[in-house]
């Protein structure tokens, strides 16, 4: 183990100690601590533009605010989030707006959500009891280092001028200062990796940085496909990756712009023990490269769920835990004691029970088990009642507080002729056909074609049964029996694509706008055309 890292782990977490405390207490009244943060927004920001505009000074409870300011949308935001950007001050919160950061939808282009300093305290609030209840009961993690994944920055952004910086130049500004520091000190990899563009490159310096480590004990990234497609390039590099670690030298596959080589070889000293130890490894035993590996977090909720089973292949041995539901907006659940419950001081929340149109939304502390539910969120960001267009259902409570399971974008529905296909009913069909044949595919995709819906399936061979059960997973959907039925519809096809289609995906969605840490794992996309994109051919089955 090193020294210096276990130094840098056992302050980091007793940093998040007080945390853990505050929000383990607050678990056992969800209805007061939700009722202090909302008072606590509504006394700050009565004297801005959005809070003289509602009538802030006058709201007392929960039901008040619900009659003055509706539940909203990014598109209500943006008027004022352009005055924001413009320079104006006092527009959303009492608190200067540090930066706006940049996140997109699955088919929108680049949303900017403004970051507070009380926003930044927020997201402490849910990292901090995350942390030490990781900690607390895997000590042995706090004794090497970690690896959070870093989103690069985009390869092209088209930005609009702005008085507010725009975007956070690394995931650990998310925290900010003193917090982040913390945080760094306890890394595998550095925050210059962000600016290598070139995705193999990436890749390659990421592998590099994680390779040197023999005490790397920790890894959290978004999708488990980013973790599976690196490791995969492993075989690839291996023998210039442990050239690189004994000599102490950059090589990846394109030449870095001078100033991010610079900065990242004077972190690379020779390791010539290190690169020898690898020499007598396979790059495919994992177990061994990494002997000190204890946990991975990544997303094990909705279509995220189908990628489990590679990534348990490749680490075997490693506990693998699912994060909570956390967005740019807002951190909404978080992991502890095997639950995912709300994170109840970090903001306010609202949930709309599904299928109750017109019902008042309730809150945290009025929700039942086994409930489906919307959720909109006030935060110190200054966004108010906006929708997150996130379903979750109830799975249990942590002493009073719900525990919440991500189910699928609220809202994400392809409807081509009227049958309304909703992205969680698509990922509960694609996973029962999946379970029914015993496939665990690397990656599937469900999307609208002209006149017909295409399930595109990274997997070597396709069963013959693939066809008709994945028809009647769809069929029990009626609007879309029925368009089928009618001729509306033609069955859909299946598409097997050749190569990383996940990566393939990713490309797109950047070109989108988005950012590699905001793609959400989807069962179904409403855009249309990406058999033009994957590498493959249809099926001579089709279904």
């Amino acid at each position: 183990m090193s020294l210096s890292t276990t130094l840098a782990g056992v302050p980091w977490l007793a940093a998040n100690a007080p945390g853990y405390r505050k929000f383990r207490a607050a678990l056992d009244d969800p209805r007061a601590v939700q009722k202090q943060v909302l008072l606590s927004y509504l006394h700050r920001n009565a004297d801005t533009a959005f809070g003289r505009l509602h009538g802030f000074s006058e709201i007392r409870t929960a039901e008040e605010l619900q009659e003055r300011v509706p539940l909203a949308t990014y598109a209500d935001f943006e008027p004022w989030i352009d005055r924001i950007a413009a320079g104006e001050k006092r527009v959303l919160t009492s608190s200067p707006v540090r930066a706006l950061e940049l996140t997109g939808g699955a088919s929108s282009a680049a949303k900017r959500i403004p970051y507070t300093a009380e926003l930044q305290r927020e997201i402490r609030r849910a990292v901090a009891p995350w942390i030490f209840d990781l900690y607390k009961d895997r000590p042995r993690l706090a004794l090497g280092c970690a690896y959070w994944s870093i989103t690069p920055m985009a390869l092209e952004e088209e930005r609009r001028p702005s008085a507010v910086r725009v975007g956070f130049e690394e995931d650990g500004e998310y925290l900010g200062g003193f917090w982040k520091r913390l945080a760094d000190a306890t890394l595998a990899v550095p925050g210059d990796v962000r600016l290598v563009r070139d995705v193999e490159s990436f890749r390659y310096v990421t592998l590099l940085c994680l390779l040197r480590r023999r005490d790397l004990s920790l890894i959290s990234v978004w999708h488990p496909s980013f973790l599976t497609l690196l490791v995969k390039a492993l075989p690839q590099h291996w023998a210039n990756l442990c050239r690189d670690i004994a000599e102490g030298t950059l090589n990846p596959p394109e030449p870095l712009p001078p100033p991010v080589r610079d900065a990242l070889l004077l972190r690379l000293r020779p390791r010539p023990h290190r690169a020898a130890e690898l020499g007598w490894r396979s790059p495919d035993d994992l177990p061994r490269i990494w002997p000190n590996l204890r946990l991975i977090s990544c997303w094990g909720d909705s279509h995220a769920a189908l990628h489990l089973e590679e990534l348990r292949r490749a680490f075997p041995g490693v506990e693998i835990q699912p994060k909570g539901l956390l967005a740019t907006e807002a951190f909404v659940t978080l992991p502890y004691e095997g639950r995912t419950p709300v994170a109840v001081r970090s903001h306010f929340f609202e949930f709309l029970p599904e299928g109750s149109a017109g019902e008042r939304p309730r809150l945290v502390h009025e929700l039942e088990m086994g409930g489906v539910y919307s959720v909109a969120v006030t935060t110190g960001g200054g966004l108010y009642r906006y929708l997150l267009e996130d379903r979750v259902e109830v799975d249990g409570f942590v002493d009073r507080t719900p525990s919440l399971r991500f189910l699928g974008k609220e809202g994400h529905v392809s409807d081509l002729c009227g049958e309304k296909l909703h992205e969680s009913f698509v990922a509960g069909a694609l996973a029962r056909t999946f379970a029914r044949l015993g496939l665990a595919p690397r990656f599937a995709l469900l999307a609208p074609d002209s006149t017909h819906y295409t399930l595109y399936l990274e997997k070597e061979e396709l069963p013959a049964a693939l066809a008709g059960t994945l028809e009647e997973e769809l069929a029990a959907n009626p609007q879309y029996r029925a368009s089928v039925a009618l001729g509306q519809l033609a069955p859909a096809q299946v598409f097997r694509v050749d190569g990383d289609a996940f990566l393939l995906y990713l490309r797109r969605c950047r070109e989108l706008g988005q950012r590699l840490g905001d793609v959400k794992p989807l069962a179904l996309s409403p855009l249309s055309g990406w058999s033009e994109l994957f590498p493959g051919e249809y099926s001579a089955n089709p279904i």
